[in-house]
C-alpha cells in the first residue's frame, strides 16, 4: 500500500552520499531540494553546501535545484552556489523534474534526485522515473504543513524499514 512512496535509498544526510561512486555508476545529473536537504529551512547556502557544489562540478556532475519555494528564496540560496534552478516547482508534479533534466542535458537513466520529503520530493522523482535518495531533515523547525506531513511520513517509513529488515533475513 505504501510502496509507491518508498525511497530508493534512505541516508542520514546529503553530505554522506558517495557522489564519486554514483558518477562511476553512470549518473551525470543531480537534482536537489533545498530546505532541510541542503540547509535548514530558509537558510542561505552555508560552507558545506558551497563545498558540495564545487565537488559535484569537479566530479563532472550537472546539478539543478527544484523547490516549491518562490523565486526570492531559491535565488537567495543559489547566489553563491551558481547552479541551475526551478522555483515554484509544484512537486510532486513531474513536469519540473523533467524540465530540470532538460536543463542539465540528462535523462531518467543518468539523473538522481535528493530530497527530504516523501510525499513531494521522493514521490515526484519516482513518478518521473528517476532514482531518488531520501535524506533525514537537517533541522526539526519546519512550517506547520510540513510538520503534519512528517507524521504521515513516519508511518510510511516504519513500513519501509520493516521491509528492509525482512529482506535482510
Amino acid at each position: 500500500m505504501f510502496e509507491r512512496f518508498f525511497p530508493d535509498e534512505y541516508v542520514a544526510s546529503t553530505y554522506v552520499i558517495p557522489f564519486e561512486k554514483l558518477y562511476e555508476e553512470g549518473y551525470r545529473g543531480v537534482i536537489f531540494d533545498i530546505d532541510n536537504t541542503l540547509v535548514p529551512h530558509g537558510a542561505p547556502a552555508d560552507e558545506r553546501a558551497k563545498k558540495l557544489f564545487v565537488r559535484l562540478k569537479e566530479i563532472g556532475f550537472q546539478s539543478c535545484l527544484i523547490s516549491n519555494n518562490q523565486k526570492p528564496r531559491v535565488e537567495m540560496f543559489n547566489e553563491e552556489i551558481g547552479t541551475k534552478y526551478i522555483c515554484n516547482a509544484h512537486k510532486p508534479s513531474t513536469k519540473n523534474y523533467i524540465r530540470a533534466m532538460e536543463l542539465m542535458g540528462t535523462d531518467r537513466s543518468n539523473t538522481l534526485f535528493v530530497g527530504d520529503q516523501l510525499f513531494t520530493d521522493v514521490w515526484g522523482a519516482k513518478r518521473a522515473g528517476m532514482r531518488n535518495i531520501l535524506v533525514k531533515p537537517i533541522h526539526p523547525k519546519e512550517e506547520i504543513q510540513i510538520v503534519l506531513k512528517r507524521r504521515l511520513e513516519a508511518v510510511v517509513l516504519h513500513f519501509y524499514k520493516k521491509r528492509l529488515k525482512n529482506k535482510g533475513n
